[in-house]
């Protein structure tokens, strides 16, 4: 049924091309009319941008798509990343940067044509958020700010290295953009129907003049963007299910632990300033200094019901029925042995500042006719930080139905349920998580471009250059990054305390408040009210922790003295800038060099013309390292014989150890276009492109051990070594190369009339050295010098792969229509994109084994294992949909600007192993495994976001020539993201996120 939906839409866009061509056809086979009878379109607003953006795909030498700033105000969009979405090939993740468990209203990472190794520019420089990673985070950039976005899909020499999938580059205005002085003014308002509340404002302004004078012509530019916006979001989320061969005789069934439910509020500000300033003091010499910044703060908070229950094959089903393959379908879950099923509910609050700031100086310099110089100079600054905070009370559900064969998850409990739920005295403090961070980057770039024009019938003009940067990494997170820490939990009970610190005890008394779960997904369901900790104990780290903590200590000192042994470890709060561990501080610099030629053949039947060029560029690279090697210690009695296998004599040391690393890359590129008639164009484009590790996966820090396992021979008293394990983990690799790509694009382009055209494109990306986590040998010598080799999972450059596809890409204003149409365009795009990755050292076992679930176990990491520990394997590239879809349906006549528009995108893997589909409680059904039927497995599943289509629409009316009003809404038809997850008994429903409507009113004066 998918299948026929996404063929569906494909067969759609094509059929819309071809009925859409032969209009177009039959208006350029039309008679001229009469001046008497002859109408003129008058081109504005959106219409006007799209043959703007047209005009520059139609007239690049590289293969590009854009979106000019009226087309960026027209799109429903409130960022910069969901402006992005609409462009052919490009998709946006939905959840929040590496957490799949927590939903991005407004989009969060970009892929194009798939893949992920994205490249970003500000006015054709560099520019990156710091958070570790190479490129912005697109959603804090102000879209108002934009003039417009260009997306390039295979690069020239000239162009910057770095973008393998693409480079997405956006482009401010400059005051010599416009004749004289401008300015405009806009104000908005923003509603979220599932959050109600107040509606958030939006701001912005820009003001730009230029002037003539004596010393030349001076141009000043100031745009200023301020916006706010609240949203929430609920969930739903089924646990993962368990095999279970007790529950129907004769038959195996898996069984869920539960459903579980949230409820999170989101609210952003984000601000952005910009300046620019020109200087022409004569025609051949030019200089301007721009003033870029842009400012996001986030914070959100949620109410959570987790699942926490340890003892899942223990749960009991009452009145169950079950599909086919054994997968539990509707019953009443229970957990009389325990006392009830183990929930916690989850107080989470969370806040990031981040800011990106860009200084820019460039002088251009006419020498004479034929040389021209250009000199660039910037200065980039970003940084961020964050502060996660999660506290959780704890309740024993005694019972729970469920039906799952409804739209969305049906919870059934009874008034006993629901007042049990709802009383304060049968919750217990559970636990406190914390996590920090904060990062900042920098980079300082010089880059001279010069320019030769060549009076040659076919030699257009060379161009070369250089570029130097200076740039600088450090990122800081908390150690351990999520410190998850029990305050009472079942598991202690009877040997660490004696009973939980129940909220009834006057002891442990502290705010807590009753959440209601309103309006829970816009009516659609309901869930009962339950207790969490107040908001002020969230935000309240570290005293708050220290407290709720201090009720642990209490009861284990009363258990501690009734048994008269037993431990009370205080609470330790995470360390932040104490601890070498916390640190990743790399150093990069670069030196580039290109040439470019271009030429054209304009004497051919069909003129062809294009580029060629090479850049080298080499990278010297530096991380700040440190190694800690802990030792297992075998305590020998004195005189006793030792046997076995002999101990490495290494002793334990922590030291510091910087890495550098070095490396050259030549990067040919070859961009052809050919000329044919009727507005026909066909392009083909070769090069090699790289792609640089993110400066997280370089951290340079070693984590390395000494496992030593001993027996003691009862009769002679002699120690025996039985076996000596050495292993480690590295957080990064500072010797990683880049990620290289050899890659081809072909395109067909008919360009059959202003803001009309029918494209397609075909490409193929041949990837090498891709990074992934694999097992290396690490080396470290004995005290008689004798090397030992460690086996440490490290990031290596460990994998090929490939993505091809194509795009197909249409869009027109129709004039050749009746009156009532005239106004009526369509967009229309559908992208294919087919990939594959190939270890170079295949890990894969039929099993999973093991109970750790760290990045050590490679097998459960890359190719996921199920709860009863069969893996997987054959996994796509995370991230990748192999379709994805764009339609829009647009009007502009006389006063009104509209259109609708509709984004698509297929399912895609989204992880394998992260939270929320993982665990360590996995049953181990290994027939020759020596711990077959064991319940302490590692085990996590491959996670999938499946497809999601949005309707999203906008419409402006015109009241004057300067002042407008208009409306724009996202998600008109409440539409829910879903996730599956897979298992051996069926891809399964795990989680749906509501967002609901948003609605946003505007009002714009220019003057």
């Amino acid at each position: 049924m998918n299948h026929c939906k996404k063929t569906a839409i494909a067969i759609a866009v094509s059929h819309i091309a071809l009925l859409s061509a032969g209009s177009a056809l039959a208006q350029a086979g039309d008679a001229a009319p009469s001046a008497a009878n002859a109408s003129v379109v008058v081109v504005s607003g959106q219409r006007a941008a799209l043959q703007s953006a047209q005009k520059i795909k139609q007239d690049a030498d590289e293969v590009v798509d854009s979106i000019n700033a009226e087309d960026i105000g027209k799109l429903p969009d409130r960022s910069v990343t969901e402006v992005l979405q609409r462009v052919v090939g490009v998709t946006i993740d939905r959840s929040m940067a590496g957490d799949p468990q927590h939903y991005a209203v407004e989009g969060s990472g970009v892929a194009i044509r798939g893949l992920n190794y994205v490249r970003s520019e500000l006015n054709g420089r560099d520019s990156f958020s710091a958070n570790g990673a190479r490129s912005l985070s697109f959603e804090d950039v102000p879209p108002e700010l934009m003039a417009g976005v260009d997306v390039y899909k295979n690069p020239s020499a000239e162009q910057i290295e770095g973008a393998i999938s693409g480079l997405v580059n956006l482009r401010t205005a400059m005051p010599f953009d416009f004749k004289g002085f401008k300015g405009s003014v806009s104000g908005q308002m923003s509603y979220s129907t599932l959050r109600e509340g107040k509606p958030t404002p939006s701001t912005s302004l820009l003001l730009s003049d230029r002037w003539k004078t004596r010393f030349g012509e001076f141009g000043l530019l100031v745009d200023f963007a301020r916006s706010q916006s609240d949203t929430r979001t609920d969930n739903f989320q089924i646990e993962p299910y368990y095999r279970r061969d007790d529950l129907v005789p004769g038959r195996t069934v898996w069984v869920p632990t539960g459903v579980t439910w949230r409820t999170m509020e989101f609210e952003r500000e984000r601000e952005g300033r910009y300046a620019a300033a020109q200087w022409r003091p004569n025609r051949d010499l030019s200089t301007s200094l721009t003033y870029f910044k842009s400012s996001y703060e986030n914070s959100w908070s949620e109410q959570a019901m987790l699942m926490k229950h340890t003892t899942p094959y223990a749960i009991q089903v009452a009145n169950g029925v079950y599909d086919a393959n054994g997968a539990l379908l509707s019953g009443t879950l229970s957990d009389p042995e325990h006392g009830g099923i183990n929930l916690n509910p989850d107080r989470r609050v969370s806040s990031r500042n981040s800011s990106t700031t860009d200084i820019a100086w460039n002088v251009q310099w006419r020498v004479n006719a034929d040389w021209t110089i250009r000199n660039d100079l910037q200065r980039i600054r970003a940084k961020t930080g964050s502060l996660d905070s999660d506290v959780a009370t704890g309740m024993l559900l005694q019972k729970q139905g469920v039906d799952l064969t409804t739209k969305l998850p049906t919870l059934v409990f009874d008034d006993a349920d629901r007042a049990a739920i709802a009383n304060p005295d049968n919750y217990y403090w559970a636990y406190t998580m914390e996590h920090l961070d904060r990062s900042t980057a920098s980079n300082d770039v010089w880059k001279t471009d010069v320019q030769y024009n060549f009076d040659h019938k076919v030699l257009r003009d060379v161009r070369f250059g250089v570029r130097f940067t200076d740039r600088k990494s450090t990122t800081q997170n908390s150690n351990p990054s999520y410190n998850w820490q029990a305050i009472t939990q079942p598991y202690m009970l009877g040997w660490n305390i004696p009973t939980l610190a129940y909220l009834g005890d006057p002891r442990f008394n502290n705010e807590v408040r009753v959440h209601p779960f309103n309006n829970f997904f816009n009516g659609d369901a309901s869930v009962p009210a339950a207790v969490f900790p107040s908001d002020s104990l969230a935000r309240g780290y570290p005293d708050s922790y220290a407290t709720l903590h201090s009720y642990h200590t209490i009861l284990c000192e009363q258990q501690k003295a009734a048994q008269g042994w037993g431990t009370c470890d205080p609470w330790k709060r995470a360390t932040f800038g104490t601890d070498p561990a916390e640190i990743n501080d790399v150093a990069e610099k670069t030196k580039a060099f290109y040439t470019q030629l271009r030429f054209g053949f304009d004497d051919f039947r069909y003129p062809v013309d294009g580029n060629i060029g090479v850049r080298y560029v080499k990278t010297d690279m530096r991380a700040a390292g440190y190694t800690v090697f802990t030792p297992n210690v075998v305590e020998i009695p004195p005189g006793a014989a030792v046997t076995g296998v002999p101990i490495p004599a290494i002793k334990a040391f922590a030291q510091q150890a910087d890495f550098e690393h070095s490396y050259s890359n030549v990067l040919p590129s070859l961009n052809l276009r050919l000329k044919g008639t009727g507005g026909w164009q066909f392009r083909l484009a070769l090069a090699k492109a790289m792609s640089r590790p993110d400066f997280g996966r370089l951290q340079a820090y070693n984590r390395l051990s000494q496992q030593v396992n001993s027996s003691v021979n009862p009769a002679t008293g002699a120690v025996n070594i039985d076996s000596v394990s050495l292993s480690g983990e590295a957080s990064g690799n500072p010797m990683l190369k880049p990620t290289m790509s050899t890659q081809l694009d072909l395109t067909a382009e008919w360009y059959f009339a202003p803001g009309g055209s029918l494209t397609l494109a075909l490409f193929n990306k041949r990837l090498k050295d891709i990074v992934v986590d694999q097992m290396v040998s690490v080396q470290l010598p004995d005290a008689a010098g004798a090397l030992h080799s460690f086996a440490t999972t490290s990031p290596v450059n460990g994998a090929k792969g490939h993505a091809r596809g194509f795009e197909l890409a249409y869009q027109q204003y129709y004039d050749n229509v009746p009156d009532w149409l005239k106004g009526i365009g369509v967009q229309a795009s559908f992208t294919f994109v087919d990939s594959a990755r190939d270890l170079y050292n295949p890990v894969y076992s039929e099993y999973c084994s093991g109970s750790a679930d760290g990045a050590a176990n490679l097998n459960l990491n890359i190719n996921g294992c199920d709860t009863d520990g069969r893996v997987f394997g054959n996994l796509p590239l995370q991230g990748l949909s192999r379709q994805s879809a764009n339609l829009s349906l647009m009007y502009d006549r006389g006063p009104v600007s509209a259109r609708v528009a509709y984004n698509w995108r297929s399912r895609n893997l989204q992880s394998v192993n992260a939270w929320g589909a993982r665990g360590t409680d996995g049953k181990d059904t290994n027939p020759a495994s020596p711990t077959y039927g064991a319940e302490n497995l590692a085990w996590g599943l491959p996670l999938w976001a499946e497809a999601y289509g949005q309707v999203d629409a906008s419409i402006f009316y015109k009241l004057t020539g300067k002042l407008s009003i208009g409306l724009e809404a996202q998600n008109l038809t409440d539409v829910k993201f879903r996730q599956t997850m897979d298992q051996h008994i069926g891809n399964m429903n795990h989680t749906w996120f509501k967002t609901g409507p948003r609605y946003t009113a505007q009002l714009r004066y220019d003057f």
